[in-house]
């Protein structure tokens, strides 16, 4: 466990950078252009989106302050909300290569599930989340606060709900300061494993849960990995799983609590072509439920992206079986036999 409390510009509170705006980067008309040359020269020469990178979608402009969003994901505040893409301009494959363009300046494109998705859609499907393999994302259910399976997690607003879905995003840095002071006869149990669902996403030979601790401190770095949703359904669907020990379970109540706090968490509506960018080992990220328009079209719908930056902290190696690997720039997503990277459209 980390030696004491953690300092520096991942330890921040909602309640201070709610007012300003200084988080918030808009594109300016000349990055907007080039953006708009990648596009076109990208889906000019018919290459697959599966295999965009910076040399085939270049930035010359817009790529060094790429450069610094990643030092400030990485190394800072470990958020960044990009504002003012027109995304009405464009096509559905116009819009994914814009965006997987840019994103491949922050890092490679990793699977979302075990289809092999470099592109997701957060959209309601209308799936019943008592199946064992839906998602959150699919549907129109209030997400808790959590973290996703990989280092950098982003996500592009095409659509906005007709009301609610508004994100927000907590230090966990802060948080575990939090609980620190509070009730560090807690902190013990942070770093004792927890059982968490795959949700029917298992890798050859794994079981269909991992076992992970909420917190690591590692190369002297703290990282968390959190989804309860998911720890409490492998106690309801895997009884051979360890069972939550009350330390636990009290140590969960006590991080949602302080993370629902408006004291500590900073919430933002998105607005068409916002995109946010979250570093999931000190952001921990939720969403309100929400309600769609009567008409599908006008539907609530993000495009999501999973990015493994080259430059990525080390973690321990309890984080392969979840991750596949712990080697920065190749790890993190979800990849089961038989699975093929592929950049669908639409929700599926």
């Amino acid at each position: 466990m980390p030696p004491g409390p953690v300092a520096g510009p991942s330890v921040w509170h909602g309640r201070d950078l709610q007012p300003r705006t200084d988080w918030i980067r808009t594109f300016s008309g000349a990055e907007l252009a080039e953006m708009d040359a990648a596009v076109r020269a990208f889906k000019t020469s018919g290459a697959p989106l599966t295999g965009i990178s910076p040399a085939r979608f270049p930035l010359p402009l817009l790529g060094p302050s790429l450069g610094e969003i990643l030092a400030e994901l990485l190394e800072g505040r470990g958020f960044a909300m990009l504002r003012g893409f027109p995304v009405d301009r464009y096509t559905r494959d116009e819009q994914a290569i814009a965006y997987m363009g840019l994103g491949a300046h922050l890092g490679t494109a990793r699977s979302q599930n075990a289809k092999g998705h470099l592109l997701g859609h957060v959209k309601d499907l209308g799936h019943d989340i008592k199946d064992p393999k839906v998602r959150y994302y699919q549907t129109s259910r209030k997400l808790e606060y959590h973290t996703d399976s990989v280092d950098i997690v982003g996500l592009l607003c095409l659509k906005t709900a007709k009301a609610g879905g508004e994100s927000f995003i907590a230090s966990s840095m802060t948080l575990y300061n939090e609980i620190l002071r509070r009730r560090p006869d807690l902190v013990h149990a942070l770093f004792e494993p927890y059982p968490t669902d795959r949700r029917g996403e298992v890798p050859e030979g794994m079981q269909p849960w991992f076992d992970m601790p909420i917190f690591h401190w590692h190369a002297g770095r703290l990282t968390c990995i959190y989804v309860r949703q998911y720890i409490e359904s492998a106690q309801e669907l895997f009884p051979e799983a360890r069972r939550l020990t009350r330390a636990q379970v009290e140590a969960m109540d006590l991080m949602d609590e302080l993370l629902n706090d408006p004291q500590i968490h900073l919430s933002m509506a998105f607005l068409p072509g916002d995109m946010q960018f979250l570093h999931n080992h000190q952001i921990l990220h939720s969403r309100n439920d929400f309600e769609n328009w009567p008409e599908p079209e006008r539907h609530r719908h993000l495009l999501r992206l999973w990015l493994a930056p080259a430059g990525g902290r080390p973690l321990p190696d309890i984080f392969a079986p979840r991750y596949g690997s712990v080697t920065p720039g190749a790890r993190g997503g979800i990849v089961v036999s038989g699975t093929t990277p592929k950049v669908p459209l639409e929700a599926e």
